[in-house]
């Protein structure tokens, strides 16, 4: 694979093959520190997708990975770890580069890839059926087998570790697999293909095509993909089930969130503070589980807010490269202006401006960190995903009238929940209609953790052994001496 240069067109895999294919339309890849293109990719053509499909159709038919012994697969797994660890310097500032996160953050989502891959090497040794004892000789047991192509459509906001978590997965549980990465970001899953091969999982067992969601769609609607994993907005997640629905694909839809980020008066204020400017800010707020509401208890509210906003003064704002930024720009030119445009609305609908507010005076999508006051549960910026460096407070004065607000909204991703009052925050944590809660935390991952939402935050679930399931069929064999 070619290196990234500001006028290479970089190849997609299909089968054994990197290939610019046959179209002439390219996709140019922005730096969004700059706004200046630094490498282009193939928009893949309907053919090409309708190749790379075949491609690991063939090898699934062939068992070209599934009949490898399960310790063999457990053992490139483990290689696929290595190999990114020794070059994860160069892939967090690809990373950076192609999505604008800070250096650190990339870094941080190149661990937990890392973690994820390692978790998912021993799956092959531990996926396993159960037997039925009937008492009459006949012997029952069951069988866990990949359900064959599993189609695996990235977001552009985690491009490295999202593609990382889903392949090592969809990889563990024997399946082949297309990868389609965010056009915004497709650097780093082209990377990590590369290096997939490199630790020695069989051509065309992994496929990347390019493009936009004319690609997605094609690759969602092909009859030999059985399992489709996707992370993104709501909205595509809901064309995903229609056209799924035709083939009765298996699916997980990790979708978008607007999550309670919950403040008791008797919690560490400082602690919670601390934690709900990365909750907010971190990734420039791009993040599905960003705390962009964030509840405080009415006793506190006056105090903690202005902790808050002393702390986001020192935030630092700048390009992803230059080391100790909190936040830097926002992915793409769209992002910046459906962030700024609600930041309008915010305004319009009469919140207060506590912080931030505005664009930041120099080239790149930089949108300064910003807190609503005085946000209402009505407000369009208090129901709908912003997907930026946007914060609202809201004051609440009891347990139960908290849970009612956190709960009325149709997203149910992930909550945080600060108190020192252990009863109240498993009273909270079961009544949160959501698929995470972090008490006293916010944004903790690990490989063995499922994570995934409830209601329109989507279902199904990345990581852990329940991770595992998208990509599984159970067999019961029932045998007659």
């Amino acid at each position: 694979m070619p290196q990234v240069t500001e006028h290479d067109v970089i190849p997609m895999l299909i089968g054994a093959d990197w290939t610019v294919g046959a179209g002439s339309e390219k996709i140019t890849v922005i730096d969004p520190a700059t706004g200046e293109s630094f490498g282009r990719v193939p928009q893949a053509t309907d053919s090409e997708v309708f190749a790379a499909v075949e491609s690991a159709y063939a090898a699934h038919r062939d068992r070209r990975w599934s009949g490898l012994s399960p310790a063999a697969r457990r053992d490139v797994l483990i290689r696929l770890a290595q190999l990114i660890d020794d070059d994860k310097a160069e892939i967090a500032a690809l990373e950076t580069k192609d999505m604008g996160k800070p250096i650190e953050r990339s870094l941080g989502d190149i661990a937990l890839a890392i973690d994820g891959i390692r978790y998912y090497s021993g799956a092959p040794q531990r996926l396993r059926g159960q037997s039925q004892p009937t008492g009459d000789g006949t012997v029952i047991y069951g069988r866990r087998e990949p359900v064959g192509v599993a189609a695996l459509i990235l977001p552009w906001n985690f491009p490295f570790m999202t593609a990382a978590w889903k392949l090592a997965a969809a990889l563990a549980a024997g399946c082949t697999v297309v990868m389609k990465p965010a056009e915004q970001t497709p650097m780093t899953t082209l990377r990590l293909a590369a290096l997939a091969l490199e630790a020695g999982v069989p051509e065309g067992v992994i496929n990347v095509v390019t493009g936009d969601g004319r690609t997605g769609a094609a690759l969602v609607a092909h009859p030999r993909v059985a399992a489709v994993s996707f992370t993104g907005s709501t909205e595509v997640g809901r064309k995903i089930m229609i056209s799924a629905a035709a083939t009765l694909k298996k699916l997980t839809l990790e979708l978008g969130g607007k999550n309670a980020n919950i403040v008791f008066d008797d919690a560490d204020l400082d602690a919670a503070v601390t934690m709900a400017i990365r909750a907010s800010f971190g990734h420039s707020g791009q993040m599905c589980t960003a705390g962009s509401r964030l509840f405080v208890q009415e006793t506190v509210r006056e105090e903690f807010t202005a902790r808050l906003l002393e702390a986001v003064s020192r935030v630092k704002v700048g390009a992803g490269d230059e080391g100790g930024v909190t936040v830097g720009p926002v992915a793409s030119e769209e992002q910046y202006s459906r962030i700024l445009d609600y930041i309008d609305i915010g305004v319009a609908e009469g919140a207060t401006v506590l912080a931030g507010g505005a664009r930041v005076d120099r080239p790149g999508y930089f949108i300064a960190p910003t807190v609503f006051g005085g946000v209402e549960q009505s407000m369009r910026i208090a129901q709908e995903e912003i997907f930026g460096p946007v914060v609202g407070i809201q004051s609440f004065t009891s347990e139960e009238e908290v849970i009612e607000l956190a709960n009325s909204v149709e997203y149910g991703l992930a909550a945080g929940v600060w108190t020192s009052n252990l009863g109240r925050a498993h009273r909270v944590a079961a009544a949160l209609e959501t698929g995470t809660v972090w008490v006293n935390t916010y944004n903790v991952f690990d490989g063995a953790l499922a994570f995934g939402g409830a209601k329109q935050s989507g279902f199904g679930r990345d990581l852990g052994d329940e991770g595992l399931e998208v990509f599984t069929e159970l067999k019961n064999v029932v045998v007659v001496p």
